[in-house]
């Protein structure tokens, strides 16, 4: 794993030598990183990125290199660098795992370490998850809308840079996808590569005939067939069948599918079936691709296209609104071996944080597995198993006393005091952990449009904690003139 501690914004690093000139280096500080609105305007996010983290912390150091460019920058005295010298993560981080749904308002991870440690890795740990859980979060949504067909992830060469790429194909294998056209991302995480030809195979030929039968001859035992070169339904299938009948059947093999990637893909589908019917091979499959969303793939079904299995580019390494704006936010430092909690106060009443060192719960129904909503509670906090009362932290008269239920902690510890106390599952146990979370969430939840709102809410002691601090916050405002109708304005 390649050393990335530089890849910090500079602020992180003045800010950490302000501590350290305060003498604050040995404190103690919590972080929690999350995002405000679920991802692609979807109802909820799916987590990913736990895996690139614990690398990064496993490999964070300065070297010589590091140490002499930032002291060409003049910003640093030679004490702080002496510290990045010798840096070396020590804290704790606390993780819900990759593949879990998560919502907004709540923390996905939680840091406690000295806080100098704490802030320095805070850029390379937020540009993980916000790529990870967008990828995830994608892949996902398509996996859910194309149920039960299976989706192949094709979109190493759209997106941007291959590192990007690579972390999409592993995201997309979690979320469910069934294989992955990325070779490296088989021979890194050990997931199927799947692949046939492109358009260039066939204009490369003298005839798409001559394409095909040489293909068909390199692969008897795979022949997938893309049809759409210069006409679906006047050549490409006509001549899928000539090999199939003059070459493979008669050499013991099979035709094996076809894969359609433009034109009407509904109507191309449904009459491709209909002549390889007609033409005695009912069984051969059909492939849809070419630019297709989850949108698009529930329109097909309803159209009655016939798909076997999709293959998928750009909406899942590049989906739309492509931004998951995952935080990390101080919210309580470590005094007399007590956390004393932090609060962000913004004139927007929705970016006011949740202070305080915090567990995260998730209550599910003992009757249906469903989730019924997710809590935060401060980390002293017991929570009941017999009767709990959700309370919504916008509206606290909003209340829901519930029964019958079972109370899973979601977050794991990753680090515990510097030392790596997790063991990661394999990309497939990530598969099949994911595909059983995904389960658990009400159909209302997963909708793409208007999904029906999940539930974060705060114990009452939270929240009545984090009405004081914003008290307290509001009562360290200055007051001064200014201009009347700038104020009025304001």
């Amino acid at each position: 794993m390649r050393n990335l501690t530089m890849m910090t914004d500079f602020y992180e690093l003045t800010m950490s030598q302000a501590y350290l000139k305060a003498g604050k280096k040995d404190e103690i500080a919590v972080f929690d990183a999350f995002f405000r609105k679920n991802p692609l305007g979807g109802g909820y996010g799916v987590m990913g990125g736990v895996d690139r983290i614990i690398d990064f912390i496993k490999n964070a150091h300065f070297n010589e290199d590091d140490i002499s460019y930032l002291r060409s920058t003049g910003q640093f005295t030679e004490d702080f660098l002496e510290y990045l010298r010798n840096f070396k993560f020590t804290g704790s981080i606390y993780a819900i795992p990759d593949g879990t749904p998560v919502f907004g308002n709540e923390p996905i991870v939680t840091v406690k370490a000295p806080i100098i440690e704490a802030q320095i890795i805070e850029t390379i740990l937020l540009s993980y998850l916000n790529a990870n859980i967008c990828y995830t979060t994608a892949a996902t949504r398509v996996v859910e809308s194309a149920n039960p067909v299976g989706v192949m992830e094709f979109g190493a060469r759209r997106a941007m840079g291959p590192e990007a790429a690579l972390e999409a194909s592993k995201c997309a294998i979690i979320a469910g996808c069934v294989g992955t056209s990325n070779v490296l991302a088989g021979q890194e995480y050990g997931v199927p590569v799947m692949g046939t030809m492109a358009h260039s195979l066939v204009t490369e030929a003298d005839s798409e005939y001559e394409a095909f039968l040489n293909y068909a001859k390199a692969y008897p035992n795979n022949c997938v067939l893309l049809v759409d070169t210069y006409d679906v339904l006047k050549s490409g299938v006509p001549n899928a069948i000539r090999i199939a009948k003059e070459y493979l059947i008669p050499n013991g093999y099979q035709l094996k599918g076809i894969r359609i990637d433009s034109g009407d893909l509904a109507y191309l589908s449904k009459e491709a079936k209909k002549m390889f019917v007609e033409a005695g091979l009912p069984d051969v499959k059909i492939c849809l691709s070419n630019g297709l969303n989850e949108d698009t793939i529930k329109s097909l079904k309803e159209q009655g296209a016939v798909m076997d299995s999709i293959g998928l580019g750009d909406n899942i390494v590049l989906p739309d609104k492509a931004r998951v704006g995952c935080v990390y936010k101080n919210v309580a430092v470590q005094k007399n071996d007590e956390f004393v909690s932090k609060i962000k106060v913004s004139n927007d009443a929705a970016k006011a944080i949740n202070p305080g060192y915090k567990k995260v719960y998730r209550f599910y129904d003992k009757e249906t597995g469903y989730a019924l909503g997710d809590v935060l509670a401060l980390h002293e906090e017991s929570i009941p198993t017999d009767e709990f009362t959700l309370i919504d932290p916008l509206n606290e008269h909003n209340t829901l006393t519930i029964k019958n239920y079972t109370v899973r902690e979601l977050q794991e510890p990753i680090f515990i005091d510097g030392e790596l106390v997790y063991e990661e599952p394999t990309i497939i146990e990530k598969q099949i952990y994911a595909r059983a979370q995904m389960k658990t969430l009400y159909p209302e939840v997963k909708r793409t449009h208007n999904p029906h709102g999940y539930y974060v809410d705060l114990t009452r002691k939270l929240l009545e904690l984090k009405k004081a601090l914003i008290l307290e916050a509001k009562a360290q405002r200055v007051e001064y003139d200014v201009d009347k109708k700038l104020e009025k304005r304001l």
